[in-house]
């Protein structure tokens, strides 16, 4: 049985000693072995011998993603070439890739630290498991995979894209569980009712979700739709891929790390003060078991915070929020700090929009002018058409009212007819940013 009741139900304190054991060889390992940690360690005064209790951890430097693109393609890694079985790596969309390796322990452990997510979403062996990420690269696919066969299941490999297809294989194999992005799986739940079929009547039962950012509105949406549950997965290849985290099918309430495998931290992304359990910040992580390519106190990023309370279905396991958006991708607007899933949020509220949108970043003048455009849903725009147009300014300025109340911004409100907004077979790209005219996607 993959769900592990020793390690995911283990007390606080004797997760901490292991913990303390695993980052000491992990600590000596990287020290001995690579070069750019040498160098680091050095800089900041501190030895492996200097690593004896669990907060001494804060002693050591942060790494960060430019790290990983200055030691570019395999300078961080802790093993011989021959040693590595797989390397995954980033697009390189924003300079050079970030690459990581893994041998073929790693591989092990990450199959079965996957394993046990899917049991945690509520998958069983024997599942029949529809696996829409896209394979490659991208660690979303063969990790899942990886971990689907691990734990006895039955992995579809259809990956992203050809959204027909994919109707057609979840109709004919009648799969339990699917992963995805939550935004192509909205994709697919619309594809389905073009086509006639009832999205809630399918054989999927349970949904897990990531590679980007989602609000609880978008998780009501999922299972309504579907009348499935949806739990929301994190990880990221830097650290190991999906699985690092994940929720519980019982709770939804906060995401279970391998604490095994994993050591989380939240600091203050400007000071990189270690903040405390409950308080909102930047996520850092150290891996405690990965051969090939071990991280110290990686900065994802990400927004989130933590939380040690035991959870009710009885794993012990620490749990961090579910993201609130990136570090840079936080919009200020007009000296007002805003994440898009918090847009995302009022949005999903009224039952007219369709759940899809962007956020467009316009010049205007010396200032930027922040547009958000979304659409109706097939429904709304038909009852618009057959009825007084005039609702639709009323419902404009309500949702731009709703908006202004709930996140203290104004902005300009663009709602679009059914199906006109780009959809993503991958990753939803939310923000625009057309001030210097490149079309970059933040």
């Amino acid at each position: 049985m993959i769900f592990n009741t020793e390690m995911e139900t283990l007390p606080r304190e004797k997760m901490t000693e292991l913990q303390l054991a695993r980052l000491k060889e992990t600590v000596k390992r990287v020290y001995e072995r690579v070069p750019f940690h040498t160098k680091a360690f050095n800089e900041a005064g501190v030895k492996p011998e200097n690593i004896q209790s669990i907060e001494d951890i804060q002693k050591l430097p942060f790494m960060k993603k430019t790290d990983l693109r200055e030691n570019y393609p395999f300078n961080l890694f802790a093993v011989e070439m021959k040693e590595v079985a797989r390397i995954h790596g980033s697009s390189g969309t924003k300079g050079k890739p970030t690459v990581v390796g893994y041998t073929k322990k790693d591989l092990e452990n990450w199959a079965e630290i996957v394993a046990r997510a899917i049991c945690c979403a509520g998958g069983e062996p024997g599942d029949i498991f529809h696996n829409a990420y896209g394979y490659g690269l991208f660690t979303g696919g063969l990790g899942l995979h990886n971990g689907i066969e691990h734990m006895g299941a039955v992995a579809v490999p259809v990956s992203g894209g050809n959204t027909s297809r994919q109707i057609t294989l979840i109709e004919d194999f009648k799969p339990r569980g699917i992963a995805a992005t939550p935004s192509y799986v909205l994709n697919i739940v619309e594809e389905m009712k073009k086509q006639g079929i009832d999205p809630r009547e399918t054989s999927v039962k349970y949904g897990i979700f990531g590679a980007e950012p989602w609000s609880e509105e978008m998780r009501v949406q999922l299972e309504q739709e579907l009348d499935i549950k949806a739990v929301d997965i994190y990880g990221l290849s830097e650290v190991m891929g999906p699985g690092v985290s994940i929720e519980c099918q019982e709770a939804q309430d906060g995401l279970h790390i391998a604490e095994d495998h994993f050591y989380a931290e939240i600091i203050d992304p400007n000071t990189g003060e270690v903040l405390p359990y409950g308080q909102e910040g930047e996520l850092v992580f150290t891996s405690l078991t990965k051969e090939a390519f071990p991280v110290v106190r990686y900065r994802t990023g990400d927004i989130a915070s933590l939380n040690p309370e035991p959870c009710k279905c009885g794993r012990t396991t620490m749990r961090m929020s579910r993201i609130k958006g990136r570090v840079d991708d936080m919009l200020i607007i007009r000296g007002v700090n805003v994440f898009p899933t918090e847009i995302e949020s009022v949005l999903l509220t009224f039952n007219q929009l369709a759940p899809h949108y962007q956020v467009v970043i316009e010049r205007d003048g010396a200032l930027d002018r922040f547009e958000v455009h979304c659409e109706l849903t097939p429904a709304y725009a038909k009852e618009l058409s057959e009825n007084d147009s005039s609702a639709l300014s009323s419902l404009v300025k309500e949702i731009c009212h709703h908006i202004k109340n709930t996140l203290g911004v104004s902005v300009v409100l663009r709602v679009q007819p059914p199906s006109s907004l780009t959809r993503s077979e991958g990753k939803a790209i939310r923000v625009v940013d057309n001030r210097n005219k490149s079309q970059a996607a933040i």
